[in-house]
């Protein structure tokens, strides 16, 4: 999953972002308004965690921009500020959590999970694809009561899919969600980790349309949606 932090105190933001890797998270850090502008108009974001004391402009104003050109991306503010005069115009200019500083790295990642569950229509941390079931909080795959041991990368991958729920993502956008923007790494990393995945997971698991990207395997899209 590849998360936006907009988070202009650059210790904060390289904790956060070492903190989420380690959940399986690919980070992207934007340290102003412009600059997390520019970084939502040129990549693909699962999710974005939000200061609001930008040194260019309030996160509000930020998260009222997106929200009103129609941006569905999945926005949990975290901020120092903590007032219920604060919340409430977070939630109400689109905010779908609200985490106020000093916080739980933990927490912070679990929150995440959950935005991100909510978005793929999922109750529960527990999916079942085919014979295998999955727990997207704790990372664990299982075949019976066999664990399946992933990669981080490996996970990330099939999160990705996960969330697209049958949707084609393109290997770039896999590449983004994988590692990141400033990630230098080989063009073909994503077909290696998806050969990696098919290998443990079956062949079915990944559907390769051809000049187009990769998506859930139809028999997996149905029982993940």
């Amino acid at each position: 999953m590849h998360i936006l932090i907009v988070e202009d105190n650059s210790l904060v933001a390289s904790g956060i972002r070492t903190g989420l890797m380690l959940h399986g998270f690919a980070c992207e850090i934007a340290d102003s308004a412009a600059a997390a502008q520019r970084s939502m108009a040129s990549g693909h974001f699962d999710a974005c965690v939000l200061d609001l004391g930008l040194p260019d402009g309030d996160g509000i104003t930020l998260l009222q921009q997106w929200r009103g050109n129609a941006s569905t991306l999945p926005v949990l503010i975290l901020t120092a500020r903590d007032t219920l005069e604060d919340k409430v115009l977070a939630f109400q200019s689109g905010s779908d959590d609200y985490l106020t500083k000093p916080f739980e790295l933990q927490e912070l990642a679990l929150r995440l999970q959950a935005l991100l569950r909510r978005v793929r229509g999922s109750a529960t941390d527990s999916l079942q694809l085919g014979d295998l079931q999955v727990n997207t909080a704790s990372g664990e795959v299982l075949r019976g009561n066999e664990r399946i041991e992933l990669s981080r990368r490996e996970w990330a991958l099939l999160q990705a899919l996960l969330q697209a729920r049958g949707r084609v993502l393109s290997t770039a956008q896999l590449h983004d969600s994988l590692y990141g923007f400033d990630m230098d790494v080989g063009s073909n990393a994503v077909n290696v980790h998806v050969h990696h995945l098919r290998r443990k997971l079956g062949n079915d698991l990944i559907e390769t349309v051809r000049g187009v990207g990769f998506r859930l395997g139809a028999r997996h899209s149905e029982h993940s949606a």
